[in-house]
């Protein structure tokens, strides 16, 4: 199963008309994949999430750990991305780090705007059950066009940024996004829908790992991407709503 969501796409799907293996692991029918699995694992990690913000939210200086539990939980995606039968372990750790780094920093933005916080957590609901409701009755459509088009802006999006980055650190380079111009305002727009379109790269691998029965595991992964993508939707709301309040 091809997929071109960035974080689904991995060698990890394989099926014969038997079996359903992985890395050469036999896989019982019954101990398959399912929605309400995913879900429900979804909603575990989505508390574990908020119970670590909640620790770095009431900090005075919550900057330190806010990120380490970036470059922790970047590197549990990446262990996950080549080792998903691990999974089960990984998604609760990745949720617990993120949360520290979501935690600290919604408390930086909600010191600059009071309310922001609020805000954005409304948006990225709203943003998802809109994207869900879309998709659940078949009016956005995931072809592999649309898969096309929603990954190359996606990995157009993350060059850009990288590169922005390293410049800004070693030259006197000040990227358009960092600003509140009106050309910043439109990128991080453009930004959010892109990230909300790959929530759409999300319900539909999710459903066909259903529909290919994979293995049980792989509901603690569905679950891992599509909680990486709601982080990125949040983080994009607070910046925009930032750069609209100093507007």
């Amino acid at each position: 199963m091809n997929s071109n969501n960035p974080f689904f796409k991995t060698k990890s799907f394989k099926e014969n008309d038997d079996v359903v293996t992985h890395d050469a692991v036999i896989i019982d029918r019954n101990e398959t994949m399912t929605v309400s699995g995913t879900i429900n694992k979804s909603f575990l990690m989505l508390i574990l999430l908020i119970a670590s913000a909640a620790i770095t939210w009431s900090m005075a200086n919550p900057i330190v750990f806010a990120i380490g539990g970036a470059i922790v939980g970047f590197i549990l995606v990446l262990i996950a991305v080549f080792k998903p039968q691990y999974s089960g372990f990984l998604a609760p750790g990745y949720a617990i780090f993120e949360g520290l780094f979501i935690g600290g920093i919604s408390a930086i933005f909600e010191v600059m705007h009071p309310g922001i916080v609020i805000q954005a957590v409304s948006c990225t609901f709203v943003t998802f059950m809109v994207c869900f409701g879309l998709y659940k009755y078949e009016i956005v459509k995931v072809t592999e066009k649309f898969k096309s088009v929603v990954f190359a802006a996606t990995l157009a999006i993350a060059t850009y940024y990288l590169f922005s980055w390293l410049l800004s650190m070693f030259t006197s380079f000040q990227p358009v996004h960092y600003g509140n111009s009106m050309m910043s305002i439109g990128i991080s727009a453009f930004v959010i829908v892109i990230a909300a379109l790959n929530l759409f790269l999300d319900f539909d691998q999710i459903e066909k790992g259903v529909q290919q029965k994979m293995p049980k595991y792989m509901e603690w992964y569905g679950a891992m991407g599509l909680m990486i993508t709601l982080v990125w939707l949040y983080i994009e709301f607070l910046r925009l709503l930032s750069k609209l309040n100093r507007k």
